[in-house]
């Protein structure tokens, strides 16, 4: 029997094949999660909440050791994650960060990161930041809503990285059956 890691950080019994979660299938006692999965407060910045978004959207699909490698060069090659500069790069931009070899250069990721930025910057407008619109979402009472929100609003953020998202900012999530 499997033990599927909820983001809630419950593990749960399953006897079912399932789709893994980013890759993160537990066999008991081989594999826990990394530690900036588990927020013990909430960040303190927008670019803290937007680091947390983009390393979700880089690791998506690949193998999360070489991501780890390559964070510090990629928070560099990124601005430290700042919507406001991250926001305005240019086409040119995109071409240097496409050569860069120290990051991961898949085009999608890259172009997702800075639509992502623009609506971190929108929100900022609209509610003053991006842990007030977080707190605007109604988790409690309706949080397929909350994660689809998410999804809606931000390029390369499905389901399943909207509520590991939610749970890597230290919000409260729910158990949820994982997409097939």
């Amino acid at each position: 029997m499997e033990l599927l890691l909820c983001p809630s950080s419950h593990m749960f019994l399953n006897s079912q094949p399932r789709n893994n979660f980013h890759g993160v299938i537990l066999m008991e006692g081989e594999w826990k999660p990394p530690e900036w999965w588990c927020r013990k407060q909430r960040p303190t910045s927008d670019e803290a909440y937007f680091e947390n978004m983009s390393r979700l959207i880089f690791q998506a699909g690949l193998n999360w050791k070489v991501i780890d490698k390559k964070w510090s060069t990629i928070k560099t090659a990124f601005a430290k994650f700042s919507p406001v500069t991250i926001s305005c790069l240019t086409n040119s931009d995109v071409a240097r960060l496409m050569n860069d070899t120290g990051i991961v250069r898949k085009k999608a990721k890259i172009l997702a990161t800075i639509h992502n930025a623009t609506e971190f910057q929108n929100i900022k407008k609209q509610y003053g930041s991006f842990q007030k619109y977080i707190d605007s979402l109604d988790k409690d009472k309706n949080y397929a809503q909350a994660v689809k929100e998410l999804t809606k609003r931000f390029k390369h953020m499905g389901q399943s990285s909207a509520s590991l998202f939610l749970y890597t900012v230290g919000e409260k999530i729910e158990p949820w059956d994982m997409p097939q």
